[in-house]
């Protein structure tokens, strides 16, 4: 059995895993460079809403399988981070402004009229594992976190000049998860850093991380079918988008 990493070499380790975030997906690639319609805008905005609200879900998942009042403490603020303090705050509502700045309505996107079944099943997934794996597992595979403040602010800087259509208000979620995602950055890492002592955990965590990496690879996959390739769920049957219609009915 080979040796255990360094910390310093786990840590290298988890961060050469950033060359398959979904920054190089080429949907996202479409996006930066202005190549996108405000469909396909629309699409990822209502898409990723599934996923935005899944997260606080996966968190509690978290905290409640943890034993360390100190740790869930601290975990507890991503919580409020997307749920917010009260009903106008929070990311959830962030990002339901970005829905309306893109044109989109917030009973549509509440209602997950658009939202694909490879990217529900994808989200769901994740948060399923995140109630069945230890804490310290399900903690560690929030570590795409790491490479999440590069593509914040990557829209940032190129969205306003290539979609001046866009609302600037619309923008509030991306800067606020600027200094969020350093934060729990910083306590996730440690808590990673520290548990995975022996090489076969070290390695147990990598593929950890590289499914979460693939939960969203799989998000923009499924975007890149129906909305850049026109292949729609079920378009050899039909042309309507028919693929959950009535199923919260």
């Amino acid at each position: 059995m080979p040796q255990a990493l360094s910390r310093a070499e786990f840590k290298q380790a988890i961060l050469d895993k950033g060359r398959f975030y979904h920054i190089h997906h080429p949907y996202h690639k479409m996006m930066h460079a202005g190549q996108a319609n405000q469909e396909q805008i629309q699409a990822w905005v209502a898409n990723r809403y599934y996923y935005q609200v899944n997260i606080p879900l996966k968190d509690a998942a978290i905290l409640a399988n943890c034993p360390d009042a100190a740790v869930r403490r601290e975990w507890m603020q991503r919580m409020l981070d997307q749920d917010g303090e009260g009903a106008e705050t929070g990311g959830g509502e962030a990002w339901l402004r970005l829905a309306e700045a893109v044109g989109l309505t917030r009973s549509e996107v509440i209602e997950q009229k658009w939202v694909l079944p490879g990217v529900r099943f994808a989200v769901d997934a994740y948060v399923n594992f995140a109630r069945r794996a230890v804490w310290q597992e399900a903690a560690s595979s929030s570590l795409t976190e790491l490479f999440a403040p590069e593509i914040h602010q990557s829209r940032l800087d190129s969205w306003p000049t290539h979609y001046p259509w866009i609302d600037a208000q619309g923008y509030d979620y991306f800067r606020s998860r600027l200094t969020q995602a350093r934060r729990d950055v910083e306590h996730g890492l440690n808590i990673t850093l520290d548990h995975y002592q022996s090489y076969q955990a070290q390695q147990r965590m990598l593929e950890i991380l590289q499914f979460k990496l693939d939960v969203l690879w799989s998000l923009l996959d499924a975007l890149s079918m129906a909305y850049v390739h026109k292949e729609q769920p079920y378009f050899t049957v039909t042309d309507q988008a028919a693929w959950h219609q009535g199923l919260f009915k």
